[in-house]
């Protein structure tokens, strides 16, 4: 009787002090991670079958709740992370469905697309703490998918992090604005940015279980991934702190931002609705709510109704209470480690034209400034009088589309990167560094050689040689010898910054030791990343050109960044 009744209240015990947490979910699927409100099972590979570079992938994890019927157009819900998972596990062996593109398809995309993805090394536990590296994908905020932008290399060749990839709405989905937005109780501005917002806070609730460190989160972004990043740097003013301490901007890139009552905004929201079938003149209902109710091949039509990339972020007065511009010079955003640059060619991408279409002034303000539209005919004089003509003495400028580029690459693309590296100096961050992506993408050149070191040749040599293409395409070409060797460099650089916050400290055997940016007129440093050819490349750092810099600090000045919209 004693020894019955004793085993009972041990039994009674254990399971009260939560003995049931400490039993081991397993599948035949693969590796699983529990988070208690659900589990998930990954898929392990091995390069070569060596268990010194083992990485699981965790693919299509919700962040939050499918942003369906009532939840268009809103702030991501949060999903029940309090319930106890019923011992279930999900199959995350793949990627999740991208969220819906500009030009939109039916059957392309899907709205229920809040999701993430993870890869850890094999043997990370709980008590790992690694660093987390967050990439946040570019695409004009109107399109982008993660399948695009693999991370399995990055942890495969450095154990020491965790990374992570989010998905976040786009073009209209994720940035509609307007009054009929602003003035519905349930609506939001910025839902595109909120859902990143929520994927970061996720990975502060939930990266432990895949061996993460919440405390030494990186975020990673390329052009309007490299805006997102600004953004959430810059994000309520700074007041609410950031879910991450160091951050890498490449490319950064996106178009003027509008209030979002403007003209425009409500032309744009009109274009739309009208487009759904949703305007306010044929149905009895508000345009908003017929919007939630719209089916998805209605909402498609509404999309292709409005031009690429014509919907963007908008200085909300909350998520972004200013231009981001403006908020850094002014102080307003969250002090990280910072590593910053862009290709030497970024300009060629928004040019708006090819070489022979360019001989006057005239030619760049009708092919180039229609991006800028707000830019006023005084500040043109002021810009084309900066810019030297080419038969000018001293003139850098071999041609008229060698000054139109150069303008279009430094209106943002080029010299953002400057601003917040030397705001983040005069605020005594010691971990700020500066690059030149100096090498491009093979595909693209080959079809474009004009366009040199174009837009997202980083990307092709970070991302197993990636190339995007429409409707979240993308294809992968191998490397040749030196490829590979750049693309391990890159790597190295890119994952030793969000493992230590210097891309030196675990660089690639026999690479150029990587020196911080600093910020006087003779310490502007950053890594020029460039091919080589043999077993070397020809990486290595230069001094910013003062007249770069002078270039760069005209136009982050606010009086400009004001008509810029940057």
């Amino acid at each position: 009787m004693f020894s019955t009744t004793y085993a009972r209240a041990f039994l009674a015990l254990v399971l009260w002090t939560g003995f049931t947490y400490a039993l081991t979910i397993s599948s035949p699927l693969g590796p699983v991670v529990d988070l208690s409100y659900a589990a998930y099972a990954g898929n392990a590979t091995s390069p070569t079958g060596d268990a010194n570079s083992s990485v699981v992938f965790f693919g299509g994890i919700p962040y939050a709740q499918a942003p369906l019927g009532n939840l268009r157009f809103r702030a991501p819900q949060p999903l029940n992370e309090t319930a106890t998972g019923n011992g279930t596990v999900v199959d995350a062996r793949n990627f999740a469905t991208p969220c819906i593109q500009q030009p939109a398809v039916l059957g392309v995309g899907s709205e229920d697309c809040l999701r993430l993805n993870v890869w850890k090394p094999a043997n990370a536990t709980e008590s790992s703490n690694l660093p987390v590296v967050v990439y946040i994908y570019g695409g004009g905020l109107y399109a982008g998918t993660t399948q695009g932008f693999p991370m399995y290399d990055w942890v495969a060749e450095n154990q020491g992090i965790v990374a992570v990839s989010v998905s976040y709405r786009l073009n209209v989905l994720g940035f509609l604005s307007g009054s009929a937005v602003g003035e519905a109780p349930d609506a939001d501005f910025n839902a595109g940015l909120l859902d990143q917002r929520a994927a970061l806070e996720w990975v502060q609730r939930n990266i432990g279980k895949f061996g993460g460190d919440k405390d030494q989160v990186t975020i990673d972004g390329e052009s309007a991934g490299g805006a997102s990043v600004v953004m959430q740097m810059v994000a309520y003013g700074g007041e609410k702190g950031a879910p991450f301490k160091r951050v890498v901007s490449q490319s950064i890139g996106y178009d003027p931002l509008i209030d979002p009552l403007s003209s425009r905004a409500e032309t744009l929201f009109a274009n739309f609705s009208i487009a759904v079938g949703c305007s306010n003149d044929t149905s009895n209902v508000s345009a908003l709510a017929c919007l939630r109710e719209a089916p998805l091949e209605s909402i498609v039509t509404g999309i292709n109704a409005i031009g690429n990339g014509d919907i963007e972020a908008v200085v909300d007065g909350n998520f972004l209470p200013d231009l981001p511009s403006h908020l850094i010079t002014s102080g307003r955003f969250s002090t990280v480690e910072y590593m910053g640059g862009h290709c030497t060619h970024d300009g060629r991408t928004f040019a708006g034209g090819k070489p022979s279409q360019f001989v006057t002034d005239q030619d760049i303000v009708a092919l180039t400034f229609p991006r800028w539209p707000y830019v006023t005919n005084e500040t043109l004089q002021e810009v084309f009088d900066f810019y030297p003509k080419v038969n000018a003495t001293g003139s850098p400028f071999v041609t008229e589309y060698d000054r139109a580029w150069t303008i279009a690459g430094d209106v943002i693309f080029t010299c953002m990167d400057q601003l917040i590296a030397d705001t983040l100096v005069s605020k005594g961050v010691e971990n700020v560094f500066s690059f030149r992506w100096n090498t491009p993408n093979p595909v693209l050149l080959a079809a474009s050689p004009y366009l040199g070191v174009m837009h997202t040749s980083d990307l092709y040599y970070l991302f197993d040689g990636t190339t995007s293409a429409a409707n979240a395409g993308f294809t992968f070409t191998p490397f040749n010898t030196s490829e590979v060797l750049l693309s391990h460099e890159a790597i190295a650089y890119w994952t030793s910054f969000a493992a230590t916050g210097s891309p030196s400290t675990l660089r690639s055997p026999g690479s150029t030791a990587w020196s911080p940016y600093l910020s006087s007129a003779t310490d502007r440093l950053r890594m020029v990343l460039t091919v080589g050819n043999g077993n070397v490349t020809q990486s290595g750092l230069e001094q910013k050109t003062q007249f770069e810099v002078d270039r760069c600090a005209f136009w982050m000045q606010d009086g400009i960044t004001a008509q810029t919209r940057v």
